[in-house]
């Protein structure tokens, strides 16, 4: 088997900053888009390279990747600051990784980077994804994702998204805007770049913000209590860093990942769902072990008209026992801020974004956020929600302001 050709190297995320000790500057490579590697790992019957996943396909070259989901997206083993072997099992749904034996320091960088992700990054592309995206577009604030993942009983790691923007619409090289870090979980001592500089609830939770620079401004958010599934708008993150001056209005969208970084251990780790969309709502992570047993078509109910503005509602998936709902709110005229109720019938909503949430009394009230409130005539936004319970039925009321 020939040795395969160098991966083009480039420096990955600013991950960490570490007390007494000059942040590290890492670097870790990714295939440029339609390479092939390959090692001597083929002759053991290892899948490596960048390729398509089958129905199990296993990465353990360093720098391996593969697409799942009909290309949509690409998953990356990405085994960048460590020698010791890693490989991810990878299916349509996600990846596992099944071999890891890290053991980096925890004041130091962590050994690799497994992930999931749609768009672009270093010249490896999913399909379909509309990205890279002007963030100044009315289609970014749609952007929504979600994930659902399995931790292990032991192993040092944190489990973040990795989002990343750049000022140009840039498909390869590194990005230089601003890198956006949602942890899920974290174990052991680990911390992100820089220093705190605030907290603030979002999608559902309560985060320590941190920010720090290492060329771009590196903005973790940093969920005080754990979780394993989220579903949220890139938007309500982006909003915080704008308000912060950690980001820039002109910058692009360039790629929506999730995955770990693992310091000790690793194996274990999974991704067992992750979706990416611009409609502005997702497909859940299932709660429990078990795949969700029915899916509907979307239905939609009918705009009543309102005071200065009209809403809508649409079921955007469903399962037994749950549910994703859409609001779309638009404005008949120029509009400062919006507010729409709507009966719950029995449903529980657990995640709102796009919007502010409240419950009471059978009763649901979305309120605009701050970046979404302002519509000129005839212009519209969407607001999202998980619920569990069967899917709204009633009429929904608007009243702008």
């Amino acid at each position: 088997m020939s040795q395969p050709a160098t991966p083009a190297a480039h420096r990955a995320p600013g991950r960490r900053s570490f007390p007494g000790l000059p942040r590290s500057r890492r670097s870790r490579a990714l295939l440029a888009a339609g390479g092939v590697v390959a090692t001597a790992l083929c002759a053991a019957g290892v899948a490596v390279g960048a390729g398509s996943a089958s129905a199990a396909t296993q990465i353990c070259e360093k720098y391996g990747s593969t697409t799942v989901g009909g290309g949509k997206y690409v998953v990356i083993n990405n085994n960048w600051g460590d020698d010791s072997t890693q490989c991810i099992t990878v299916n349509d749904n996600g990846f596992q990784v099944t071999t890891a034996s890290h053991n980096k320091a925890q004041n130091g960088a962590p050994g690799a980077y497994p992930a999931i992700y749609a768009g672009c990054h270093y010249a490896t592309c999913s399909s379909g994804s509309g990205l890279p995206m002007a963030v100044s577009s009315s289609s970014f604030n749609s952007v929504a994702t979600s994930v659902g993942m399995t931790y292990p009983g032991s192993g040092v790691y944190d489990a973040s998204y990795d989002i990343w923007f750049d000022p140009t619409a840039r498909t390869d090289g590194q990005n230089t805007g601003a890198e956006l870090m949602v942890w899920l979980n974290h174990t052991g001592s680990v911390q992100p770049v820089g220093s705190k500089v605030g907290t603030v609830s979002i999608a559902g939770g309560t985060w320590d913000v941190w920010s720090g620079n290492s060329g771009w401004n590196v903005v973790s958010y940093v969920r005080q209590q754990p979780t394993s599934s989220i579903s949220f708008n890139v938007s309500a993150f982006y909003n915080d860093m704008l308000q912060r001056g950690l980001a820039q209005r002109s910058w692009y969208l360039t790629s929506v990942q999730a995955g770990f970084e693992p310091w000790v251990g690793g194996t274990g780790l999974a991704v067992n769902s992750f979706s990416y969309t611009t409609n502005g709502a997702t497909n859940p992570p299932p709660t429990t072990s078990k795949p969700p047993t029915t899916s509907t078509p979307p239905t939609t109910s009918n705009p009543p008209s309102g005071n200065g503005c009209t809403a809508s509602y649409t079921t955007a998936n469903s399962w037994s026992g749950g549910f994703v709902g859409q609001v779309t709110v638009k404005a008949n005229s120029a509009i400062s801020g919006w507010r729409v109720t709507f009966p719950l019938g029995g449903a529980t909503i657990t995640n709102v974004w796009g919007g502010k949430g409240s419950s009471s009394g059978g009763t649901e009230t979305i309120t605009n956020e701050t970046y979404n409130g302002s519509l000129g005539a005839g212009a519209s936004t969407t607001a999202g929600f998980q619920a569990t319970g069967s899917p709204i039925s009633g009429s929904l009321t608007c009243s702008a302001s």
